[in-house]
């Protein structure tokens, strides 16, 4: 007996399972197609969950990097450190998921 991923939550269960008993997700009446389907739709879920996060890195960087240049901020001071770390803190947070989104989009095809 070995334990597999459910298509359809992605939770562990066991193989010779006839439904998941996360999702309720009848295993016995899939075929190809629907698997494939189920696997396309849960690769399109997490293409679109990395750009949300994207989205948001990109606001973290802008926000920071508009807020620094605002009212001639003194550097040194504690608002000029929390825009310089919400901009490097949204870069680097949008290139890795960038990075994470060509690796979900090279793998599903």
């Amino acid at each position: 007996m070995a334990v597999i991923n459910c298509p359809g939550c992605k939770k562990k269960i066991s193989d010779k399972a006839k439904s998941c008993n996360h999702c309720n997700l009848d295993l016995s009446e899939l075929d190809s197609d629907q698997l494939a389907n189920l696997n396309r739709v849960s690769v399109i879920n997490k293409t679109q969950r990395l750009m949300n996060f994207s989205f948001i890195a990109m606001l973290f960087f802008c926000g920071g990097f508009l807020f620094m240049f605002r009212d001639n901020i003194a550097p040194g001071t504690w608002q000029h450190n929390l825009a310089m770390a919400s901009t490097f803190i949204g870069f680097f947070m949008y290139i890795i998921i960038r990075a994470m989104l060509l690796l979900t989009k090279r793998k599903a095809s």
